[in-house]
């Protein structure tokens, strides 16, 4: 039955939104950050930004829209460039950010939570190359081949942002559990450390490309 096949492609997506989102990167880094520094709806909204562009590389793959695949493999090394100082601007702003800013960004956090998205949506489009993942797993796992309906393939990067932000939620919930923890020493702690890691992320990404 053709629901049945629905539901499959759903749990299919699912599954591969959130494995795929796993590996902690700078976007995990700083979804982990602001969840300690500015609370779990900040890291969790983060994350969807970064679902949001996964799920959108994941259409451009799954539809193969070659002409779109084709630029981001011809200018690769740019999108690397743009992404790794994208990556070690925002890893400076956290080193330098202040905790008693941050406190009072948690006390407005409505205020905020657009910025927090958009951040984390630029930095994932900074680096578009996650679509050559993408476009990987759909061939080696057969998730789209033979599928030819709009209904079909919508029901996979459905499954594919809801898997993804079910990892954002996981990931959060479980670093809320200790944020409260958390002083003004030690997020100026946290900021430094966390602002470092990104900047060190950032600066290998640059040293790759000496590599291509």
């Amino acid at each position: 039955m053709e629901w049945f096949h629905w539901i499959e492609l759903f749990i299919k997506g699912l599954v591969l939104g959130y494995i795929t989102s796993i590996p902690l990167g700078p976007i995990g880094i700083i979804v982990v950050q602001r969840t300690l520094s500015k609370g779990k709806l900040s890291g969790f909204v983060s994350g969807l930004g970064a679902a949001s562009v996964d799920t959108f590389l994941a259409v451009i793959a799954g539809l193969g829209l070659s002409f779109i695949i084709d630029f981001i493999e011809d200018y690769s090394i740019l999108f690397k460039l743009f992404g790794g100082l994208i990556i070690i601007f925002i890893g400076g702003r956290i080193f330098f950010k202040s905790p008693v800013r941050q406190v009072r960004e948690r006390k407005q956090k409505k205020s905020s939570l657009h910025t927090d998205y958009l951040s984390v949506v630029a930095l994932t489009l900074s680096n578009p190359l996650a679509v050559f993942l993408f476009i990987a797993i759909f061939a080696g796992l057969n998730v789209v081949n033979g599928v030819k309906s709009f209904v079909s393939l919508g029901f996979v990067f459905t499954g594919i942002f809801i898997g993804a932000s079910l990892w954002w939620l996981t990931l959060t919930s479980f670093v809320n559990i200790y944020r409260d923890k958390f002083r003004l020493k030690n997020l100026w702690w946290l900021n430094k450390i966390t602002g470092v890691l990104i900047v060190i992320l950032g600066l290998a990404t640059l040293i790759s490309i000496l590599f291509n």
